[in-house]
């Protein structure tokens, strides 16, 4: 298995330019191996709305105000400051590019159900307040139904697909959803189907009780029902996973999660997508047999429940303050109170726009560094740094608007001015999002070392380097990368400098040079390699250029086998 690259502490002296970090000398870890057998299934984690929210709110933000927890950076990453692949994140647009047809497809590895009626309902959905049925398809496939709130047609439809289709692009595990026309004579009760009631005991369902449901839902004059209908996911259920702390019963599960990059991370994504229904019920942990072996078992980690996100929960909840402050806000309350209800709130000139499927999804009121889900409930966006907020917003950011486009398109809003409209919202949020954590970390990325060579010589990267229009002006081996902020527009290139200055293993200076980026924000600088048999040099890159400066240490080391220096090591500060 490949192993995660740690970074190995040295003693420094104070004062050193460099921090005392160094790494392997070794290729990152592009993925761990969690998925090691687990021949007993862990425990199913009962989720108790009330008290989970009660905690959040005011239970355990009066324990950890007495334990005064000093911040930690992330864990989970490799030496690249990257995620690897995992039961819990897999790399797609952040490093390779991806075609429409896989973007629109999404995670989905079957038809839609649609084409497969009628649906043979089971039970009803448990949890919530929203009506949905478990239910099979003609063929047998296994799905959970649910519908648009009566008088706001299309919109949780639409959004649910559209929000799991970009976070499943960006990495995570979603579930396979489809959005689903049918009329009240495609849903047949099963003979055995059941109901919960609101204390959790179950009686048997009644078509009248399937009727009385469907009075809830948004139905079309013709009487057409739009719903949309999630894949049953394969293996057995364990509930959410907690937001702190690891499942102990789940020994691949090693990392506090409260530490991890890919869950503190989605926090730029879910304020881009204003996913604000953030609980541990809207995770999912399942024990699954390995698909290669089904002897094997491991467990996968799943996020579901997208239809309240891009400012539907505000509009079926009438309640405009979603996304800008939470359910229960002391801090706001508290200000509102000091300030006699004078002081204007950021959420007080947000408007539905009057488009049907839209919520209120706005760019002008949307502040990607103060973004709250309903509750502070959950601890991973509670311990996110800038760090982790910088790498969800580079994935992002990889979007194009002919992506975005695509997949709002799967959304199957009736009104072409809704496409047009989210596309242009979710494209603004996103630049949005990216221009403010680009402007708080140095956003230099994709670094290679590009070979030095003689004028007659081919050039010979020893990494990728995306722009090639620099490789004729290099005649040493060089550290080259991408200035994000440039590359995106948020930033130019005019007035942009870096110097850089290189230490040896022991943070002795071993050289120094300064470059500039072109118009597209790539550089190349000179390397000064240490005289070490390894060459271990660290070379750190200050970036300067009106109302910022931001540094990067960036790790070199020969390659033992090779003796070609490469890149070892990534350290953001």
């Amino acid at each position: 298995m490949k192993r995660l690259v740690i970074a190995v502490t040295i003693a420094g002296c104070a004062g050193s330019p460099v921090p005392s970090s160094r790494f392997l000398n070794a290729p990152p870890a592009t993925a761990v191996n969690d998925r090691l057998d687990v021949p007993v299934k862990p425990a199913e984690r009962p989720f108790h709305e009330n008290l989970y929210h009660y905690d959040g709110v005011v239970g355990d933000r009066i324990d950890r105000a007495f334990e005064l927890p000093r911040p930690r950076r992330a864990l989970g990453i490799n030496a690249f400051d990257e995620v690897p692949d995992s039961t819990w994140f897999t790399n797609r647009i952040g490093v390779r590019d991806m075609s429409l047809a896989e973007l629109t497809n999404g995670p989905a590895r079957i038809d839609s159900p649609e084409f497969h009626k009628p649906f043979t309902i089971k039970a009803t959905k448990t949890g919530g307040s929203e009506v949905g049925f478990t239910i099979e398809d003609a063929r047998g496939e296994k799905f959970m139904l649910k519908f648009d709130t009566r008088g706001f047609p299309e919109q949780e439809t639409a959004t649910d697909i559209i929000v799991g289709k970009l976070l499943w692009a960006c990495g995570y595990n979603v579930t396979e959803d489809f959005i689903v026309d049918l009329r009240r004579q495609d849903l047949v009760v099963a003979p055995d189907a059941t109901m919960s009631d609101k204390l959790g005991d179950k009686h048997r369902l009644e078509p009248a009780d399937v009727d009385r449901m469907l009075a809830k839902v948004e139905v079309e004059p013709d009487g057409r029902i739009r719903a949309y209908a999630s894949r049953w996911l394969a293996g057995k259920s364990l509930g959410g996973h907690p937001g702190e702390g690891v499942r102990e019963d789940d020994p691949n599960d090693r990392i506090p999660h409260e530490l991890r990059r890919d869950l503190r991370g989605s926090y730029a994504m879910f304020a881009w997508l204003d996913h604000v229904d953030v609980q541990e019920s809207n995770y999912l942990d399942t024990w699954i047999a390995d698909p290669r072996d089904k002897h094997r078992h491991y467990v996968k980690h799943y996020l579901l429940d997208f239809g309240k996100s891009m400012g539907v929960m505000a509009t079926t909840g009438r309640d405009p303050r979603r996304g800008h402050a939470y359910v229960i806000d002391l801090g706001d309350m508290a200000r509102s109170m000091v300030s006699g209800g004078l002081l204007e709130r950021s959420w007080e000139d947000r408007h539905v726009p009057r488009l049907r499927g839209v919520g209120l999804f706005d760019v002008g009121t949307f502040d990607p560094g103060t973004w709250k889900p309903d509750y502070p409930s959950y601890l991973p966006f509670l311990t996110a740094d800038r760090f982790d907020k910088f790498w969800g917003a580079k994935i992002l950011i990889r979007l194009t608007r002919e992506q975005i486009h695509a997949i709002v398109e799967t959304g199957r809003y009736s009104d072409p001015r809704a496409v047009e409209y989210v596309t242009d919202t979710l494209v603004a949020r996103q630049r949005k999002t990216a221009e403010h954590w680009f402007s708080r970390v140095n956003p230099l990325d994709r670094f290679s070392i590009q070979r030095g060579r003689a004028p007659s010589q081919p050039a010979e990267p020893a990494g990728p380097l995306p722009h090639d229009s620099l490789r004729s002006s290099i005649a040493a081996d060089s550290v080259c990368f991408d200035d994000l902020a440039i590359a995106y527009g948020f930033a130019p290139a005019p007035g942009t400098n870096y110097q850089a200055t290189s230490y040896d293993r022991q943070s002795h200076l071993v050289g120094a040079a300064a470059g500039s980026p072109n118009e597209r924000g790539r550089s190349c600088i000179p390397l000064s390699l240490s005289p070490e048999r390894d060459g271990y040099t660290m070379m750190r890159i200050q970036t300067t250029r009106a109302g910022f400066t931001g540094t990067t240490i960036v790790h070199i080391a020969r390659n033992p086998a090779t003796r070609v220096p490469r890149i070892v090591g990534i350290w953001r500060t």
